[in-house]
């Protein structure tokens, strides 16, 4: 029987050094972190040595690239930690108890680091965090934001794949080869007739009255390279071309949100959230029937478009109007 699938590995583990005391405590999602902003740091630098960030009023220094992109990632984990908790977290348990936000314990004292971040609160974070730094330091914000827009992609790219790692944030159920079978997946009665012509399609051999674990989308993975290495080329290559200040902000902001939009269709959504807007109540959130069938992240991603499109115009008339001025 050809099978269609693939088993997620087993040696892959959330733990660096799973079992190993201590050291246990150690997990590839908060590594990926540091490689993140290890690469986020290196392109900007780069960026800084091309003289992107200088000003005819203000020298920059190095000092000033470690203080700006320090500020902007305490911004984006403090944004990114809440806006998971507060928005994608349906319990109430963080409104009752807000200092639990940040605590990295469970119920029973067991360390769980902190779990749970939203992309789209570590960009308002991140933003406003930038927008602090820029005001107190009397710099030049769009110029600024424009180099981390450009310098943040690369490094998103290591985050999803630590998503991976930790077998968290798969996508629906497909057909498709490279379909992955995660162990934390949802399963499926083997007693449901689509479920098992889907599981003879893939040539999935499943016994009757059981749980079926069926292989989904590596959505990760699929992030990881459109909004993550795609985007940063795009914007990489740019850098040295654009029209205006607030260009690559704008380009970045409306980029991410049409990539991930997109990719929201093969990702699973939120089972405590489902649709948000659907074209059938009772669709599935495991199987992509509709494209009317619309996430919670679709809606942010939809506001993130409208955002960028209204920077990139906006900038481009303040740019035209300052060149007529001058």
């Amino acid at each position: 029987m050809n099978v269609l699938y693939i088993n997620y590995p087993s040696w892959i583990h959330p733990e660096i050094f799973p079992g190993v005391p201590f050291l246990g405590l150690l997990r590839w999602y908060g590594m990926m972190y540091l490689f993140a902003f290890g690469f986020a740091y290196i392109a900007l630098k780069k960026q800084f040595k091309e003289g992107a960030l200088n000003s005819p009023d203000k020298s920059t220094s190095e000092d000033d690239l470690i203080s700006f992109i320090a500020t902007g990632i305490i911004f984006l984990l403090l944004g990114a930690r809440i806006f998971s908790t507060l928005i994608y977290d349906t319990s109430g348990k963080y409104l009752q108890k807000p200092w639990l936000i940040f605590w990295p314990f469970d119920a029973s004292g067991r360390w769980t680091g902190l779990q749970g971040m939203s992309y789209h609160g570590g960009a308002i974070g991140g933003t406003f965090g930038m927008w602090v730094w820029c005001k107190m330091r009397k710099r030049p914000y769009l110029k600024w934001t424009d180099a981390m827009c450009t310098a943040i992609p690369l490094g998103y790219t290591f985050g999803r794949i630590g998503n991976f790692l930790n077998g968290e944030l798969y996508g629906r159920i497909t057909k498709m080869p490279w379909g992955m079978v995660f162990p934390d997946a949802e399963r499926f009665s083997s007693s449901i007739e689509w479920v098992k012509n889907f599981a003879a399609d893939i040539g999935m051999e499943i016994l009757p009255n059981t749980l079926v674990n069926l292989p989904r989308h590596p959505s990760q993975l699929y992030e990881s390279f459109f909004e993550g290495i795609v985007l940063f080329a795009i914007l990489w290559f740019l850098r040295k071309k654009k029209p205006f200040d607030g260009f690559l902000s704008g380009l970045y902001l409306a980029g991410y949100g049409v990539f991930r939009f997109a990719l929201e269709y093969f990702r699973m959504p939120d089972s405590d959230l489902g649709f948000r807007i659907s074209s059938d109540p009772a669709a599935s959130i495991s199987q992509n029937t509709s494209l009317l069938n619309i996430s919670t992240g679709q809606i942010l991603c939809f506001l993130m478009i409208l955002a960028g499109s209204g920077i990139i115009i906006g900038a481009g008339i303040a740019s035209k109007l300052k060149k007529q001025k001058a």
